[in-house]
């Protein structure tokens, strides 16, 4: 008998570039790590792969490898032990920007045992909505949208969960504002999103957080450290450790959904 999975799988996904994905997205495996859980966090940003920089590192091996000869174990890069890991990825790679299905299952198949070793996997898309992005977006079982206050991100996101709705049957969005000025200013943002979702969709969504603007951020990432790491007084981290609980709660309570693979077939 197949052991049931217990990795959960969360995209981090957006509708438009610069509302702060890739930083909230490696922050909160930081944060879920430091609560005592084990991570795999995928750039899945392909062909513009940017945690390595985020991070300051110059990864040896990333996705392209595993296409060739290369194993999963040789291509991670542990960020805390073995607990926290990293899969890179490559800039300016077309051959991993445009996939096809084939190439999906054949670097998945590779990954799918390294990938049950650990509580979560994270995966950082692309922003938009280009059939990789898609593709990535519909295979974990959690989707995280970062939004902004902006009308371009607020437009943009709905058009990213109107197609993964409407063309690839997901129903189950969270919602992270990140850069807000106030909770108010956040909240608006939500409703509007929500809104939008529930009158020209029937589809509702659920906010998962709030992360406020905070300048602890910008220097965190001209530094290449974390910002869990750099600066975790300050308004933002802490913003983030609270949506960390909050994951972990969901977790909890998905024992059902958890239990089928991490990742599934590639939805092309």
């Amino acid at each position: 008998m197949t052991e049931a999975n217990t990795t959960l799988s969360i995209a981090v996904a957006s509708g438009k570039g610069g509302v702060g994905k890739t930083n909230l997205a490696l922050n909160l495996c930081f944060a879920l790590h430091d609560l005592g859980n084990s991570l795999i966090l995928l750039d899945a940003d392909l062909g513009l792969a940017n945690l390595d920089v985020l991070l300051g590192l110059s990864p040896e091996k990333n996705l392209q490898d595993l296409l060739g000869d290369a194993s999963a174990e040789n291509v991670v890069i542990p960020l805390a032990g073995d607990g926290l890991v990293l899969l890179p990825s490559a800039s300016g790679v077309a051959e991993l920007v445009e996939m096809d299905e084939d190439v999906q299952s054949l670097l998945l198949g590779k990954l799918d045992a390294l990938f049950r070793r650990y509580n979560f996997l994270v995966l950082d898309l692309g922003a938009g909505i280009s059939p990789t992005v898609l593709s990535f977006a519909a295979m974990p079982q959690e989707r995280i949208v970062v939004i902004t206050p902006e009308p371009t991100s607020l437009t943009d996101s709905y058009a990213l969960i109107k197609v993964l709705f409407t063309q690839h049957q997901i129903k189950n969005f969270q919602v992270i504002v990140n850069m807000a000025e106030s909770h108010k200013e956040a909240k608006n943002a939500y409703e509007r999103l929500a809104q939008a979702c529930g009158h020209f969709l029937n589809l509702p969504i659920s906010l998962l957080g709030v992360v406020h603007r905070d300048p602890m951020v910008t220097e965190s990432v001209r530094h290449q450290v974390p910002l869990l790491k750099f600066a975790p007084g300050c308004q933002a981290a802490q913003d983030i450790r609270e949506i960390a609980k909050k994951i972990m709660d969901r977790r909890t309570r998905l024992k059902d959904l958890i239990s089928r693979s991490p990742i599934l077939k590639p939805l092309i």
